[in-house]
């Protein structure tokens, strides 16, 4: 082992450094730097595409033609261990039984429905046979059947939990069923006998009234869509009495009122007067926290129990895939209930790589729409924007929206207020509060939202979408 005092004199001078180390230099020179980085900022695609709508006055009112059809809702049910029950305020979401308050002859109904276990492939309602009971699915995929013209099974949809059929067959003239229902999957059905629900109609003179009003509406002349009609003649002979009429509409539009996200901004302030070169802290904090609020803007959009976009779909308006991923198939029968120019779908990226991965497995390979330096994956030409707000569950499913945006289109809008006091970008306001005690700067960061469906047909939603691993 050699030292420095083994060691020739030539030799250690030629150890000795030149000139100043990097490691000291960088105690003296700053280095370049980013402005700080968040991972959580998504592209936020359903900011950028809604079309935003002025709200004056704070709320918004949809007005919308008289529909004399009940919406049909979901039915939810509670379980002890195995034995599965409707629970009887939920009833109120057959269309029959809405706006049904006797809670005395629900929890009667409740009690009077029957459990069914069956398994993929079992029949449960045939084509034929009497129609004589109300059909509640509290678990699994039925497919909804009837004979095509030349005799071949036709699918017509897809039921699944909370879905229900046969309500009608109860007020009206219907001696057998013309469809059949097959369990796609292992399915838990509750049946409720028409001999039950008679029963409790000759000792119920409110619930025989529901049923009376409800036959009324059946009668009342409608559009295809369920809207009141307007009568017009045509074809008709010279001078022929014309028929009267005029366009109904609703009693008790719905209003959106705009919503908020807020949250205080606090900085030191030491940190505010010294720590400002090369960048502005304070700028850098409240950068990050518009980031932050414009993100849970955009999940309030879509998950909001109130407004959010898959709550706001209509029941008629969500479908199920037919065999769990989602296929071609399934984006076309989307396309199908939001066919009046639709915008664009929304799906979570995980969603969008199961869609490519059914495609490759049919050797399809739609076009992508260019979008700046990048792609966006498409189907029948509508771009298919990701969006991470719409939820993944545990069991790995997820949704898929269809749009149709714009208010001349009668589409989805968003709904915002601009020139709001302190106002920092458009609809959101940045205001001071002041300095405490511990010398905290606090301001106010608010962003005021919400989002309207002007008809049920401007939005589509397709359903418990398997998407793998």
């Amino acid at each position: 082992m050699t030292n420095a005092a083994n060691t020739p004199i030539e030799n250690q001078i030629e150890q000795l450094p030149m000139s100043l180390q990097i490691e000291a230099a960088r105690k003296l020179a700053g280095t370049t730097k980013t402005q700080p980085q968040m991972q959580g900022i998504t592209s936020r695609w359903l900011l950028k595409l809604l079309p935003w709508v002025e709200t004056v006055g704070g709320s918004y009112q949809v007005n919308r033609r008289l529909t004399y059809t009940v919406g049909d809702g979901r039915i939810s049910f509670s379980n002890v261990g195995t034995q599965v029950q409707v629970i009887p305020q939920e009833l109120t979401e057959i269309p029959l039984l809405r706006g049904f308050e006797d809670v005395e002859v629900l929890n009667a109904l409740a009690r009077q429905f029957v459990q069914r276990e069956f398994a993929a492939g079992d029949v449960i309602i045939q084509e034929g046979r009497a129609a004589d009971q109300v059909v509640l699915i509290a678990h699994g995929r039925v497919n909804k059947i009837s004979p095509g013209k030349y005799d071949e099974p036709v699918v017509l949809t897809v039921l699944a939990d909370g879905d229900h059929f046969g309500d009608y067959a109860l007020v009206e003239s219907q001696d057998t069923w013309d469809v059949t229902l097959v369990a796609l999957t292992r399915c838990t059905i509750l049946f409720l006998p028409q001999t039950a629900f008679q029963n409790l109609v000759n000792q119920s003179e409110a619930l025989q009234a529901q049923v009376d009003q409800f036959r009324v509406k059946l009668r009342q002349p409608k559009n295809q869509e369920g809207e009141a009609d307007i009568r017009i003649s045509a074809d008709h002979f010279p001078e022929a009495v014309l028929p009267g009429t005029f366009a109904d509409y609703e009693l008790n539009p719905r209003e959106y009122e705009l919503s908020v996200a807020q949250t205080i901004l606090q900085v030191n302030t030491r940190v505010a007067d010294l720590y400002n070169e090369p960048m502005n802290q304070t700028e850098e904090q409240l950068r990050l926290t518009i980031e932050g609020l414009r993100e849970r803007q955009e999940y309030e959009m879509v998950n909001n129990r109130d407004f959010g976009l898959l709550h706001n779909a209509d029941l008629k308006q969500r479908i199920f895939t037919r065999s769990g991923p989602p296929t071609p198939d399934d984006l076309d029968e989307l396309i199908s209930i939001v066919w009046k120019e639709p915008s664009f779908f929304l799906a979570h990226p995980r969603t969008i790589a199961a869609f490519g991965r059914q495609c490759n497995h049919l050797g399809l390979y739609p076009d992508p729409i260019p979008m700046g330096n990048s792609a966006i994956p498409a189907w029948r030409g509508i771009p298919i924007y990701p969006c991470n707000k719409i939820p993944v569950t545990k069991e790995r499913t997820s949704s898929i929206m269809l749009m149709r945006v714009g208010a001349t289109n009668q589409g989805v809008i968003g709904l915002h207020k601009t020139n709001i006091p302190d106002q920092y970008q458009p609809s959101l306001s940045v205001r001071f509060m002041g300095i405490n005690e511990k010398a905290v700067i606090s301001y106010l960061v608010s962003v005021y939202y919400s989002t309207a469906v002007l008809v049920p047909d401007a939005l589509g939603i397709l359903e418990d979408i398997e998407i793998g691993l």
